[in-house]
């Protein structure tokens, strides 16, 4: 399930969240800022994030996850033994719906928890930010169209 599992005692940790697809694309193009940081992804088994995270410290989420109540579940019991087995730093996480039990959870342990709204929904709020907006540390967004529907929102540009 997990590539290379740290101790608990390890190196503080990132926690990329993210669907497969844009999602994980917008993720990867932080690549700058966490490139020299101890990080772990948590994203779908398909062949495009395999291909994209080869060599990377992935642990295989549970899909689908839209209205999947079971999924959900599943997904907050990795959410909880990922917790459990690293120290994470924070939660940065593009959505969609694998997103929000690793959102609670990090709200649950005081663990910042950073929401950057998708590019191509720039009319309407995504479900999974509404769902976890109570729970961010940070709602970012890439447009400044954005923050008609996330007031509180920081306008970071376009990732892609």
């Amino acid at each position: 399930m997990a590539n290379n599992v740290p101790d608990v005692d390890s190196a503080p940790t990132l926690l990329l969240v993210g669907s497969s697809g844009g999602h994980l694309a917008q993720l990867l193009a932080l690549e700058p800022w966490y490139v020299n940081r101890t990080r772990c992804w948590v994203t779908f088994d398909t062949p495009d994030a395999t291909s994209l995270l080869r060599g990377e410290d992935v642990m295989w989420a549970h899909h689908p996850t839209t209205r999947n109540l079971r999924n959900l579940v599943r997904n907050a019991r990795l959410a909880v033994r990922i917790f459990r087995q690293r120290r994470v730093a924070a939660v940065i996480t593009t959505g969609a719906g694998v997103a929000f039990p690793f959102v609670f959870l990090a709200w649950l342990r005081g663990v910042p928890a950073i929401y950057i709204e998708v590019y191509d929904r720039i009319d309407t709020a995504t479900l999974t930010a509404r769902l976890c907006r109570p729970f961010l540390s940070a709602m970012l967004v890439q447009w400044e169209e954005q923050r008609r529907q996330y007031p509180e929102a920081t306008v970071v540009g376009n990732l892609l």
